[in-house]
């Protein structure tokens, strides 16, 4: 069998994993537009912080492509698949035939429309380690950086470069930072945090034009700078399935068992929807754990094996500066709320079981919650009052607490 896979982060390490928990001697090449082999990318801003090196960067150890049997074809770009003759075509004219593809495309960087965005010469995105790199030689402690873009790329990129310039001003149009995850009051006990290390922070506004080292805002505000960082969002990679035939909605179609519509192609990661367990709808999930999992079962399916992927649901685990935030599910129905300084709890509930929560510098045995949420565990069969406020198993149920400690093996 000869496995093919386009792309190389999350998704695709595990689903190397995938393939050879079930077939050991198939082949498999790896396709990468990168020119290193997979990194934990949301450790690039801690790159730049100083708080690992390449070294550490690194998502399985440099033996593993060698121990799976991975041909690693790096900085060679897919444009291409023909689902009849089971080929991909590479930018560079070569032809990769497979048997079994797994698209794993993750995602790329939005640009907003900018006026005069192309004057601007140190301009840069903030989505993979060459990107990092090249943030890095233009940083000077006497440089301003402008970020547009308060959301989680952003934020992680100010982490990483704010001690080494001499300033960042942060632009977005939302009213909040972090809008995607974060609710108002979470969003401005961070934001204060934030602007207490100097940041500064113009919500609710957007660039509109774009002078060599000026931002004209739609406020009528001007932002001069030496740097432009844009961290405006994503779009999933979906066109190479799209243009093959296969069903695409905002991400790519998959079934249970991480398989499009198209025979013997398979996708995982940030580019391929999936069902949210605690919205009960299909959308993208755009979070490590997900993808990882997905690969997983992908990897195992395309090699003959059984396994399906549920659902999963939004967790998101983050921090600047040693501030921690935590969230995960929906925010819908009742809430309970804790708050004092910095430290802020949400919890949502309905329907007798947790929907969600939000948790600021206050993410201590946040799994547990997590579990709930996962788990659609009822809220009367636990001492809801007491986990409110005290996430511990011995709020549970003897049988339960056995099962979890347990690991689910009984």
């Amino acid at each position: 069998m000869n496995y093919v896979l386009i792309g190389n982060s999350t998704a695709a390490t595990y689903a190397i994993e995938g393939i050879r928990s079930v077939d050991k001697e198939g082949s498999i090449t790896v396709i990468s537009e990168e020119s290193c082999p997979a990194y934990g990318k949301p450790l690039i801003s801690y790159y730049l912080y100083g708080k690992v090196d390449t070294a550490h960067l690194d998502y399985r150890t440099p033996a593993f492509y060698e121990r799976m049997g991975v041909t690693l074809m790096l900085g060679e770009k897919a444009t291409k698949i023909d689902a009849k003759k089971r080929t991909v075509l590479l930018a560079s004219g070569k032809k990769v035939p497979y048997d079994k593809l797994l698209v794993a495309t993750g995602s790329r960087p939005f640009l907003p429309p900018m006026e005069g965005l192309d004057r601007v010469e140190e301009k840069f995105t903030f989505m993979t380690m060459e990107d990092a790199r090249a943030l890095e030689q233009a940083l000077s402690p006497q440089k301003k950086v402008l970020i547009v873009g308060a959301g989680l790329i952003g934020l992680k990129c100010l982490e990483g470069i704010l001690d080494r310039v001499g300033g960042v001003t942060v632009v977005d149009t939302a009213p909040r930072i972090l809008p995607s995850i974060l609710d108002e009051e979470g969003a401005l006990i961070v934001q204060r945090f934030l602007e207490e290390r100097g940041v500064t922070f113009l919500l609710g506004d957007a660039a509109a034009s774009l002078e060599a080292r000026c931002a004209h805002l739609k406020s009528g505000k001007s932002v001069e700078f030496d740097i432009l960082v844009v961290a405006a969002g994503v779009r999933p990679n979906v066109e190479l399935v799209k243009e093959a035939g296969g069903d695409v909605n905002r991400g790519i179609a998959v079934n249970d068992r991480q398989e499009t519509s198209i025979e013997n192609v398979y996708a995982a990661g940030d580019n391929c929807e999936s069902y949210d367990l605690a919205a009960k709808e299909t959308r993208i999930l755009a979070i490590l754990p997900n993808a990882a999992q997905q690969g997983l079962v992908a990897g195992c399916c395309m090699a003959g094996g059984n396994a399906h992927f549920a659902g999963g649901i939004p967790v998101n685990a983050i921090g600047f500066f040693g501030l921690h935030v935590a969230t995960a599910g929906v925010y819908v129905g009742e809430s309970y709320v804790e708050r004092s300084g910095n430290s802020y709890k949400k919890l949502f509930y309905s329907d007798n079981v947790l929907k969600g929560y939000i948790l600021v510098d206050k993410i201590e045995r946040a799994g547990i919650y997590t579990s709930l949420i996962r788990d659609m565990v009822p809220l009367d069969s636990i001492d809801f009052e007491r986990v409110k406020h005290d996430p511990v198993l011995m709020a549970f149920p003897r049988e339960t607490r056995i099962e979890k400690l347990s690991g689910g093996r009984r």
